[in-house]
């Protein structure tokens, strides 16, 4: 894998940790994981004027994308209902890169070498010994089962856009059309809960935007290096995610410990190195 690729992954990764951490620190996550979805919207429905449409089997791949994005935000939303963030968020994002590696080889045939799986699995590790000290106090069945869910969501929309990003040949057309129909996660959730829209302060709905547009840059940053790495391989270094936001809450929000979180930096560090090196 180029140095061009693993940068633009690693910055994709950035940017996840970044609109998380406006989510963590919002009142109401379910509304502005919904005005997130909007800030994916507007600016999708922009591109979707100006460039062409991608070719008309890609569309079978948008929609199930979409729908798979509807069940991620239900299920993370209902993992948090359960759950608190430090603990929900790394068991479901650990166990991702491993499945998503599993459903290339499967569906797709993408053999990773054994190098490739070994950095997976020092980023898996990593993910969890940046959380170790919530993940060690418990979690419920229930948050138990959500997160799980949820990351069966992400590796699942995961490699449904990696095939479609492909098939359509070009990624700003996919892009465009992937985020656009964020419209329906922002819909739904907008009117299961139209009466507490009113009552939002304009802080939230600006940060929620925000964060939706940070959030839409990322997933786009993340097709394109689809076309150019095997599936397994993007998922894992898109999932140091956590560990970025594990060093924004520690340098600016004053969370956790330092010697916990920066071996898990220097773990998943040496795994994204392996990966980069072995594809």
């Amino acid at each position: 894998m180029s140095l061009g690729i693993v940068l633009i992954i690693l910055a994709a990764a950035m940017l996840h940790a970044m609109w998380n951490a406006i989510v963590k620190t919002a009142g109401d996550r379910t509304l502005t994981l919904g005005i997130v979805a909007l800030g994916h919207t507007v600016p999708g429905a922009i591109m979707v004027a100006i460039f062409p449409l991608p070719p008309t089997e890609a569309f079978f791949y948008i929609g199930l994308s979409t729908i798979i994005h509807f069940g991620y935000f239900y299920m993370l939303g209902q993992a948090y209902r359960h759950g608190d963030l430090s603990v929900v968020y790394p068991i479901a994002r650990g166990i991702v890169p491993a499945l998503v590696s599993l459903w290339a080889l499967l569906f797709l045939g993408e053999v990773l070498p054994a190098q490739a799986w070994f950095g997976i699995g020092l980023i898996a590790v990593g993910i969890q010994i940046s959380s170790w000290s919530a993940l060690r106090q418990g979690v419920g069945r229930a948050a138990l089962g959500f997160a799980l869910a949820t990351g069966v969501c992400i590796s699942a929309y995961s490699l449904v856009d990696g095939v479609g990003v492909r098939l359509s040949r070009n990624t700003l057309s996919y892009w465009a059309w992937g985020a656009f129909l964020h419209l329906f996660i922002a819909g739904f959730i907008g009117v299961r809960r139209r009466a507490d829209l009113g009552r939002l302060p304009a802080k939230t709905w600006v940060l929620g935007m925000v964060g939706g547009m940070v959030s839409m840059t990322a997933y786009g940053l993340v097709l394109y290096a689809k076309n150019f790495a095997p599936l397994g391989a993007v998922s894992a270094l898109r999932e140091t995610s956590v560990i970025f936001a594990a060093l924004i809450g520690f340098f600016l929000l004053g969370e956790g410990n330092w010697f916990r979180r920066l071996l898990a930096a220097g773990l998943m560090a040496l795994g994204v190195a392996l990966i980069g090196l072995a594809v």
